[in-house]
């Protein structure tokens, strides 16, 4: 027995020593580790431990300064004191709810607007945040068995457990949100993005908001105050639209960021997705001029990628300014003009709404103005008002009626068709199968020329001129009209082309229209309709181009509203120094004779100048040496008012003229569509005030001293440009 004990005794000595053994063997491998850890390897797991990333930034400026020629502020940078959160590299929700919450005690972010941009998908993102648990509860067993049959690996199975979650959230949970806890996810929506990128919180805080934040950065990790900036417009109209609105374009906010459509496009420029950029028309066009140079920050980040150090190494500088071509004295009082006269030519006429107006220096293709205004009626309060509607000048197009008709006869010299002083009889005129075709007077003006077709706005000197283009030379009562209607056709656009008529004016904004040509007329007789300006339709635009062109001689010269790119300038009332200065641009020279333009040139002033003239008794500032042409159209009515399947005719009255005629230094064109009369004379009511205007200012200015190269030197209104630019350089100085 004592034998057996012994056995067993010694047995268990031996597990012993052996499990001590195994332990020491274990301890020594272990030391034996933490010895090449330390000794080894050590420096190099401590630099690994200490690592940090160097990672540049760029930060948004505010961009370039908008004027008009006479150095006059338009478009500025208002500043604005902003909250901002920069993502960290490893931006856990969990951790940005946290500073969402902090931050909700010392900002307000519940007004109306605030949690109107609350999505539902905010909500729902929300909800799974900040109820975890029973967020995990929407993912049952049966799903788990699903993903497992699926063979998903663990990010496909989270994916496909958020997707689920937010699949089988309900509406009475994405209600359940207290006002305090909407106010939470307001500002916790706003602190999403691309790791390193600064989002604005909320913009234009109050002075207490902004000092109470700045107090408290150091409990808000990612949190800073700053300066940002709002695009504002200097100049209103008495209904608080602003001047030249349409025109000017408007640029993203920050939370739209790049538009979607070109968002590849700005991140291959170096663009980040939030930056706010040019989205329409002039801001647009010009959007490499304004966006001005970024502020590169290099950040300097653990292997968290928390930010440990913010450095300056190249501080920002806010875009170029644009000056443009623009006079906003006369831009106003042309604005003013229509307003008036069409707001009483209106009275009794249900379908005309709108006018345009634009007015171009015939020699330089400087737009001086280009105005629009258009009477709409408000979905919300059911009211009419007038509005901007400048971009009409170059996007919606008219039948112009007769103030083309000096393109006609020029079309007629150069095919060979008439010659200068030609007479042909006007008489009404009928041909087999039409209705009778002649002269607004009705019984015609008998034997007459060029010039006085001109000056009295002969349409059948007009027909038959067309008739000639087309290879008919002769008319014949009630006999058939035999015409080649598609050569006609032909000739005719491509000669009006030159001036212009039917092709884009090549204008530096975006979105122009090159009217409509209508094809190839089915009938014959459509052609003698276009030689008098009523079967393609034209841009107010391109009918200032044509007459501007004949005005200087026949050149036709690229319409620019911007004249000049500068330099930012912030220390004194001056302009900065001049990048560039857009020069004149010939698109073409007429392929004509010059004392052909010259001959009609002539017949243009008689239309103004002589007792015959159409346009006799409704320009009456003669002292300026105006010469045009009136225009009436007759035309379909295409407006807002239109109902389906339903045929107005309406009539269109136009002006395209200049001044002084024997040296043009003024073009304009005035269409005001939609009469439902011909006898109104409001188009030239308008271009009369207009001619006047324009005089009257550089009469004005020319008494004062002004000429072109001081008063485009001289800020005005410098002290809204200043307070922007002190609050900007403040601003990078912090």
């Amino acid at each position: 027995m004592e034998l057996v004990k012994n056995k067993k005794k010694s047995f268990v000595l031996l597990r012993m020593n052996i499990l001590f053994l195994i332990v020491f063997l274990l301890f020594s491998i272990l030391i034996l580790r933490l010895g090449i850890v330390q000794i080894v390897h050590g420096e190099d797991y401590k630099k690994e431990i200490n690592r940090t990333n160097d990672v540049s930034v760029y930060n948004p400026v505010p961009r370039g300064l908008i004027y008009d020629r006479n150095g006059k502020l338009i478009v500025g940078n208002k500043p604005l004191n902003a909250i901002t959160y920069t993502i960290p590299q490893s931006a856990k929700p969990e951790v940005k709810l946290e500073v969402a919450r902090k931050l909700a005690l010392f900002i307000n972010k519940d007004s109306k607007e605030d949690l109107k941009t609350i999505t539902e998908r905010d909500r729902k993102d929300f909800w799974i945040l900040t109820h975890p648990d029973e967020a995990k509860a929407l993912i049952t067993d049966y799903d788990r068995e699903q993903f497992k049959k699926d063979k998903l690996d663990q990010k496909e199975i989270n994916a496909k457990s958020y997707q689920l979650q937010l699949n089988r959230i309900t509406k009475k949970d994405i209600q359940s949100f207290s006002k305090q806890e909407l106010e939470v996810l307001a500002i916790y929506r706003e602190m999403n993005g691309y790791a390193l990128t600064t989002q604005i919180i909320k913009r234009d805080v109050t002075p207490r908001e902004f000092a109470v934040v700045s107090e408290n950065l150091d409990i808000l990790p990612g949190v800073d105050t700053t300066t940002d900036w709002d695009r504002y417009t200097v100049f209103k109209n008495d209904t608080g639209d602003t001047v030249l609105g349409s025109v000017l374009g408007k640029v993203t906010s920050t939370k739209e960021g790049l538009p979607s459509e070109k968002a590849k496009y700005y991140t291959a420029l170096g663009y980040s997705r939030n930056d706010r950029v040019g989205k329409s028309y002039l801001e647009y066009q010009y959007e490499n001029v304004l966006k001005g140079e970024k502020e590169k920050v290099k950040n300097r980040t653990d292997n968290a990628g928390n930010v440990l150090e913010s450095k300056i190494i190249r501080k920002g500088k806010r875009g170029n300014d644009l000056v443009l071509s623009t006079d906003m004295d006369l831009q106003q009082a042309v604005d003013k003009i229509i307003q008036d006269k069409l707001g009483k030519a209106r009275a009794g006429q249900p379908y005309m709404d709108r006018t345009f107006v634009s007015v171009m220096n015939p020699k330089t293709g400087e737009l001086l103005a280009m105005s629009g205004k258009q009477y709409v009626k408000d979905k919300e309060t059911g009211k009419t008002e007038i509005r901007d509607y400048a971009l009409g000048n170059m996007n919606s197009s008219y039948s112009m009626g007769s103030a083309v008709k000096g393109a006609t006869l020029l079309t007629g010299y150069q095919t060979g068709a008439i010659h200068p002083f030609e007479p042909i009889v006007d008489e009404p005129i009928i041909f087999k199968g039409t209705n009778v075709k002649k002269s607004w007077n009705g019984r015609g003006f008998g034997s007459i020329n060029d010039l006085y077709a001109l000056k009295r706005s002969s349409n059948v000197y007009m027909f038959k001129t067309a008739m000639k283009i087309g290879g008919q030379q002769y008319y014949i009562p009630h006999g058939p009209l035999t015409i080649d209607k598609m050569e006609a056709i032909r000739k005719f656009r491509n000669n009006f082309a030159q001036f212009g008529l039917g092709v884009k004016t090549g204008i530096d904004l975006p979105g122009e229209s090159a009217g409509y040509g209508g094809g190839i007329p089915q009938e014959s007789g459509k052609v003698l309709d276009f030689a008098i300006g009523q079967f393609d339709t034209y841009t107010p635009l391109q009918l200032v181009q044509y007459i501007s062109t004949i005005a200087n001689g026949g050149y036709r010269i690229q319409p620019h509203i911007v004249k000049e790119i500068r330099e930012p300038n912030a220390k004194t009332d001056e302009l900065g120094p001049i990048v560039q200065m857009i020069q004149p641009k010939i698109l073409n020279k007429v392929n004509m004779k010059s004392e052909w333009i010259k001959h009609v040139q002539e017949g243009l002033k008689l239309v103004v100048n002589d007792p015959e003239g159409t346009a006799y008794y409704g320009i009456h500032n003669k002292q300026y040496k105006i010469a045009g042409k009136t225009g009436t159209a007759e035309s379909v009515y295409d407006g807002p008012n239109r109902q389906p399947n339903q045929l107005i005719w309406t009539w269109n009255v136009t002006f395209a003229g200049y001044a002084p005629y024997d040296n043009p230094e003024i073009a304009l064109s005035v269409v005001v569509p939609y009469s439902t009369t011909d006898k109104t004379h409001v188009n030239l009511e308008i271009a009369d005030a207009v001619f006047k205007a324009y005089f009257d200012l550089k009469e004005k200015r020319e008494k004062e001293g002004l000429n072109t190269a001081e008063s485009t030197q001289k800020v005005e209104n410098i002290k809204d440009a200043k307070k922007v630019e002190e609050n900007t350089e403040s601003n990078e100085n912090q």
